[in-house]
């Protein structure tokens, strides 16, 4: 387990790291707990550039894991969930409490979320103070970097705490919250746009530009009414159709080829990636024994419920290649793919004449799994790996702990025959900032079908003959599965308190489970925060 800091002699820990032992298996995370305060000697920060590229870099960790904000922005909704395989993925519940939405404030996840993202915007903090005398550009950068992670913290808290950097070491942070934490995020975000690079698809990327700043601004627009109450304002939704428009004045667009917008290459799409390996989006959810050649074989947890596979256009229970499937919902090869060269490919060592790892399918693999040579795959104990629909226990009854190795339909976003741990996971891409558009544009009256049926029509989906609210947030699950925005969208369109399967019923409609509690350790901390109803 690696920790990751940037703040050098400035910072000193408010936290002492916690006993985190080996309390996870079949994982591999970054854990950080940095939630830190200046120092009285804090003058401003000497090497900005390095101190700037540290901050992008903790980022790496931060999207690339499978715990902490992918888990809270994924496994408590209904796109994924993680059953206890034998004595697999039981991590003493860790995983089922965010898919049935009875976590604690004592849950090591949401505590690892706070103190990344308020690390994050505290390294914002010291860029823009004025003793730092960063560039214009790298003023730029840090107005994004910390609007990005107090948007995060106000997301998923509701509140988020804010330190002066000239202000006394041990004076409590403020908390900004509702309309003055929008301004401020959004102020933020002005001046990123201002400052920040113009730089269109295929150059670089791995960095926020304008396009990356002007999408977070047209994000929190989109959430504005969610955080200060109310109904959606006229004049946001205006500016979200606005920004998403000047972002494909940029160059930036919708393209064909839904699975190749994931592979280490960059294009129309991709407003900005995080140079992290995607091995987590990988293997997680692979058996055992798929592609072992690549890294030994998958580790058998993340999965997802049916229902969500169901909202896709094909067969429910046939995903082979060739089955009439739309294209985001992939399909599972029964063989693999002979091996031509192609770049970011590799010629398997244990069946020569085929591509390393092109077994695996793509988009969300159900029914039976096979190897490259066609032969149908068995698990450990050598029963036919066939992946179901259901999550059942020794005893036949539905249930998340005593699964087999088989149970659940399993998502490949990336794909392993591209590398097993390739360090390019996208963000930010232009199809989501698309669907804000078409949202706004609802949301302001208008009608959303076309914009819809554009994305649908390019994805091999059959185009809707009128779009609800309802058909928009289905949309958008089709669309950005495993991309961090399931949890936001689901809040945003009243559905996050609905019932799935094995939420605990005591959470069903408890609208306080839209925000995670403060972590216990910080109200000791910090006297001016206050708990979040319901904990």
């Amino acid at each position: 387990m690696r920790k990751q800091t940037m703040f050098k002699r400035e910072l000193k820990f408010v936290l002492a790291l916690l006993a985190f032992g080996s309390f996870f298996a079949c994982t591999d995370l970054e854990i950080e707990e940095t939630d830190s305060e200046i120092t009285e000697g804090f003058t401003g920060v000497e090497d900005t550039e390095s101190f700037l590229s540290g901050a992008y870099n903790n980022l790496n960790g931060r999207i690339g894991d499978q715990a902490n904000l992918f888990a809270l922005s994924e496994v408590t909704t209904d796109a994924a969930l993680i059953p206890t395989r034998g004595t697999d993925w039981g991590d003493n519940g860790i995983w089922r409490q965010l898919h049935q939405h009875n976590w604690t404030p004592s849950h090591q996840f949401i505590l690892n979320v706070w103190n990344q993202w308020n690390d994050t915007q505290l390294a914002g903090s010291q860029l823009l103070d004025s003793r730092s005398n960063a560039s214009t550009a790298e003023q730029g950068h840090a107005a994004f970097l910390r609007a990005l992670g107090m948007y995060i913290i106000l997301d998923n808290f509701g509140q988020v705490p804010f330190r002066d950097t000239t202000a006394p070491s041990l004076e409590a942070p403020s908390v900004l919250s509702g309309q003055a934490a929008v301004d401020f995020i959004l102020a933020d975000l002005a001046t990123a746009i201002s400052n920040l690079p113009s730089e269109g698809p295929g150059t670089g990327n791995d960095r926020a530009s304008k396009a990356a700043a002007r999408y977070l601004r047209a994000k929190v627009l989109l959430n504005k009414h969610i955080y200060i109450g109310g109904s959606p304002n006229s004049a946001d939704m205006s500016e979200v159709v606005s920004l998403v428009d000047q972002i494909a004045g940029e160059g930036y667009g919708l393209v064909s080829g839904y699975f190749d917008i994931f592979r280490n290459d960059l294009d129309n799409e991709t407003i900005w990636y995080i140079p992290t390996a995607v091995g987590n989006r990988i293997w997680n959810g692979l058996h055992y024994n798929q592609a072992p050649e690549i890294t030994g074989g998958g580790w058998n947890g993340f999965s997802t419920l049916a229902e969500y596979y169901d909202l896709f256009e094909g067969d429910p229970n046939n995903n082979e290649l060739g089955s009439g499937q739309e294209e985001r919902r992939g399909y599972v090869p029964t063989e693999g793919e002979a091996f031509t060269g192609e770049a970011g490919t590799e010629e398997s060592d244990d069946f020569p004449g085929f591509v390393k790892g092109s077994n695996i399918g793509f988009g969300f693999l159900v029914g039976q799994q096979y190897e490259i040579n066609g032969t149908a795959l068995t698990d450990r104990a050598g029963a036919p790996l066939v992946f179901t629909r259901e999550f059942l226990d020794n005893n036949g009854q539905p249930s998340l702990i005593n699964n087999n190795e088989r149970t659940g339909i399993r998502m490949m976003k990336y794909n392993p025959r591209y590398g097993g741990f390739t360090e390019h996971e996208i963000f930010f891409r232009y199809s989501d900032a698309h669907l804000m558009k078409a949202e706004a544009m609802m949301r302001n009256g208008g009608d959303a079908t076309g914009m819809v049926n554009d994305l649908r029509v390019l994805r091999g989906a059959s185009p809707l003959g009128s779009v609800s609210e309802a058909d928009l947030l289905d949309e958008r699950g089709r669309e950005l599965y495993a991309e961090f925005w399931r949890r936001n969208d689901m809040i945003r369109f009243g559905q996050y308190t609905r019932d799935w399967e094995f939420k605990d019923p005591a959470a069903v409609g408890d609208a306080n489970r839209n925000l995670f509690p403060i972590p216990a350790s910080q109200l000791i901390l910090n006297p001016n925060l206050v708990q979040n109803p319901g904990y």
